[in-house]
């Protein structure tokens, strides 16, 4: 999965429209996105929608769990089988059980957006099987650890990554990027993520889309690099253990031949999607 595209959840007339964009996964957002006095109906169309369109990659993400809607968010969604759930400010198992008590057939995003969300990425994502993702939420974090740009999260960000991994739920995606017309700056902070072990991004404009493919594909040198180590690997029959010495001097070991498979993998299913069709390069 490479890419997920907000909706604010009180903009119903956006709804087919962010799908046709043709995003991985459609956010109905809940929570930040929407005003107070539209909190109500904001609910009712995302629940009747989602619960319209069960085949459809979607989540909903509630109010934060210390919101006063959140009691209601929950008995709404609780109706929706299968739901996806997006829930912000995860600071525990604790929480993340609080949600799956009151929605049993969840499968949940949890978004971390504190310091002690940070400290306890790995336990948030081991606390149920239902949880499939965890996230960071940047801005909230930023703020509450004093930083400003990459380097003041460039910790917690592969803290993240390495907690996802540890978990068994692979890599994570990027929090958003707020400026929707600043692509190049879209596109950079998305290459440093990449380097850092994220897979894909979060977006708030269907505009950002194509940028979030482009900076999360593998170059056409990875992705030849990665095959003829997969092809030399194949010819030696060490695919499942062993080291091998390439013709040219390299030592290829294990994690090296996982890593190709990733890079192969990815590419394999950009090219086959009909949503990732990133610019010519």
């Amino acid at each position: 999965m490479l890419t997920a595209l907000y909706v604010p959840a009180n903009r119903p007339d956006r709804f087919a429209k962010a799908v046709a964009a043709g995003p991985d996964l459609v956010v109905f957002d809940l929570e930040d996105a929407v005003p107070v006095g539209d909190k109500v109906d904001a609910r009712g169309w995302a629940v009747a929608w989602v619960a319209a369109n069960a085949s459809r990659p979607v989540e909903i993400r509630v109010n934060s769990l210390h919101s006063p809607w959140i009691a209601d968010d929950l008995a709404a969604i609780s109706a929706v089988p299968s739901v996806r759930l997006r829930v912000p400010k995860v600071e525990s198992a604790a929480d993340v059980h609080a949600v799956l008590e009151k929605v049993p057939s969840a499968r949940i995003t949890a978004l971390i957006e504190s310091p002690l969300g940070v400290e306890r990425a790995f336990e948030i994502a081991t606390a149920d099987p239902r949880v499939i993702a965890v996230a960071l939420g940047e801005a909230d974090l930023s703020s509450a650890l004093g930083v400003d740009g990459p380097t003041g999260l460039a910790w917690s960000r592969s803290r993240l990554v390495s907690a996802s991994r540890a978990a068994g739920l692979g890599a994570p995606m990027m929090s958003v990027y707020p400026n929707v017309s600043d692509l190049d700056g879209l596109r950079k902070t998305s290459q440093e993520g990449r380097a850092l072990g994220f897979v894909g991004r979060t977006a708030i404009h269907p505009r950002q889309l194509s940028t979030i493919v482009e900076a999360f594909t593998p170059t056409p040198e990875q992705v030849k690099a990665a095959q003829e180590l997969l092809d030399a690997v194949e010819k030696a029959d060490v695919a499942n253990g062993g080291v091998l010495v390439l013709p040219d001097g390299r030592m290829v070991d294990p994690a090296m031949i996982g890593r190709a498979r990733e890079v192969t993998a990815l590419i394999q299913e950009i090219r086959t999607s009909t949503t990732h069709q990133p610019p010519p390069r």
